[in-house]
This record gives structure tokens, C-alpha cells and sequence, in this order.
């Protein structure tokens, strides 16, 4: 759920200005899914612009607290989320832990890195959000030490159906700060796009899991 449209359109222009957000419906992406699609998104390339980087953190702040007040501790998830997890939880001058997909192989065997106690509020900062698995992933090893997950912040989501419903199926709240519909509006009024790539792009939309580039 995208809780501001201006913070939704102007996190859109931002990151298809720096290339985060990249558009290719004539040559599509494969994600690692195996999925093709006409759309690419790597939000980490944020941190090397030091303006737009504190425009997101502030953003995310903000929602933070005015979705969930002062939570104990911020929790990024990794590995995308670390950099723009931890500049979140030094605005919000709050602690700050990450969480692994799973628990390293070696050492102290940690899956969450840092100190979190049991029964603490965190809210969990992520970078993108497509199915959703991962990042639930993550909220099911906080869950697993009680903590208590007020809910997940992201900077931008596709959107899919099996996403929604996979945080429903886990009673876990999720807010974003853009959205694929908040990006193709944004795409189309500033002519980053054409009519027939966006054609494209809202069809890729319909079924991602079986489209194709016909």
C-alpha cells in the first residue's frame, strides 16, 4: 500500500532518472526466476547518489514513524536492504539489526546480525518486493526469536497478486513508497516511454509469469 502519491511519483522519477528502475520492452530482462520482463529494478544503485539516497531514507523515516511510531529497533533485510536499512535506522537514531535468508554455515550460526531482544517492536526496512517470499523469509526468523514485526516498509513493489497475498497469509503489513503503477504513470508523463512500449508494459503486468516478448 502506497501511503502518499507524491512521495510514490517523485521515488518513481528518481530512480528511473539513475537507471534503478530500467525499461526494456523490446529486449526483456530474465529474472533469476526465470520470468521475462520488459522491467528491472535494483534500488542498491541508489546509495551512490548521496541526494537522492537521503531524499528515500527521510522519506522512509517519515512513513516510519507515521505508520508505526518510535518501533525498538529497525531491521533491514539482506543483503539489499542493509545500506538503506541502516541510514533509515541513524535518521530515526534508533539500533539497528539485519537478517540473513539464512543462518551463516560457520562461526555463531546467526541468521539476525546484531542485538535483538525477544518481545521488542521492529519494523522491517526492504528494497523491493516482488513475490514477497524473501522478505517474509526474513519476518518468519524474527517471529521465531518473538520479536514483535509491526510491519514492512519497502521502496517500491510490482505489485503481483501472489505478493498480497503471500503477506496476508502472514499477517504482515506492507507499505511501499512507489509502486509499478505509481513507475508507468510517472514513465508515461514524462515520455521516458512510448505508447507502444507502455502497451507492453501494462501486459507484461497482467501475467508476468507467462509473458513473452511476441
Amino acid at each position: 500500500m502506497v501511503l502518499d502519491k507524491n512521495t510514490a511519483k517523485k521515488t518513481a522519477e528518481l530512480l528511473l532518472q539513475i537507471n534503478a528502475i530500467k525499461l526494456k520492452p523490446e529486449n526483456p530482462f530474465t529474472w533469476a526466476s526465470g520470468w521475462k520482463s520488459p522491467i528491472y529494478c535494483d534500488n542498491r544503485i541508489l546509495l551512490s547518489y548521496p541526494i537522492i539516497r537521503n531524499y528515500i531514507r527521510d522519506e522512509m523515516a517519515k512513513q516510519v514513524e507515521q505508520l508505526y511510531g518510535r518501533p525498538d529497533c529497525i531491521v533491514g533485510v539482506a543483503t539489499g536492504a542493509i545500506g538503506i536499512g541502516a541510514l533509515v535506522a541513524d535518521k530515526l537514531n534508533l539500533p539497528f539489526v539485519y537478517v540473513r535468508p539464512e543462518p551463516k554455515s560457520h562461526g555463531r550460526q546467526n541468521q539476525i546480525e546484531g542485538h535483538l531482544e525477544a518481545h521488542q517492536t521492529v519494523v522491517v526496512i526492504e528494497d523491493l518486493i516482488s513475490t514477497g517470499k524473501s522478505s517474509l523469509n526474513a519476518v518468519d526468523a524474527l517471529r521465531a526469536i518473538d520479536a514483535n514485526v509491526k510491519g514492512m516498509l519497502a521502496i517500491f513493489t510490482y505489485g503481483f497478486e501472489t505478493a498480497l497475498n503471500n503477506f496476508q497469509d502472514k499477517n504482515t503489513e506492507l507499505h511501499t513508497l512507489s509502486s509499478y503503477e505509481y513507475l508507468i504513470e510517472q514513465a508515461s508523463d514524462t515520455g521516458y516511454v512510448k505508447e507502444d512500449q507502455l502497451k507492453t508494459l501494462m501486459e507484461w503486468r497482467k501475467d508476468p509469469s507467462h509473458w513473452t516478448n511476441k
